[in-house]
């Protein structure tokens, strides 16, 4: 199956892509903010740059998108088929080092929570991030 875009509008769109002050992590501060969290922002001395970091309460936050991080069983991630090897070691990759990451930051003590892209849509976002409000406060 060949692309639906011309190889410029592909790369035109690939570079759209942003790392940082995405629209998921942008609503997640918004919330953690109004409810009285205070926090760094892809703090840099800790394993990962975690998205968000609440030293006050030792745990780092990772705001993850569907398909960069492999998110197994959800609707939104999908296999690329085309250059199926590259994508699959590309993402996999991606996968392992998240998982080390968190291993390191768990190992000085840290918590970690995870919240996926897909779990911030409308029909779950503000039972999640209660929860997520839930887990940084919980020992």
């Amino acid at each position: 199956m060949s692309d639906v875009h011309s190889a410029k509008t592909r790369s035109y769109n690939m570079s759209q892509i942003k790392g940082k002050n995405t629209k998921p992590e942008i609503i997640v501060r918004r919330f953690l903010f109004s409810k009285g969290f205070r926090y760094r922002v892809n703090d840099k001395r800790y394993p990962g740059h975690p998205d968000i970091v609440l030293p006050k309460y030792k745990t780092a936050i990772f705001i993850n998108g569907c398909f960069w991080h492999v998110h197994k069983g959800c609707k939104y991630f999908v296999w690329p088929q085309n250059n199926s090897s590259f994508w699959e070691t590309k993402l996999l990759s991606n996968a392992e080092r998240d998982r080390k990451n968190y291993e390191k930051l768990t190992s000085i003590g840290w918590k970690v929570i995870i919240i996926w892209e897909c779990e911030l849509r409308n029909g779950q976002k503000e039972e999640r991030l209660k929860h997520a409000a839930i887990e940084i406060v919980s020992v």
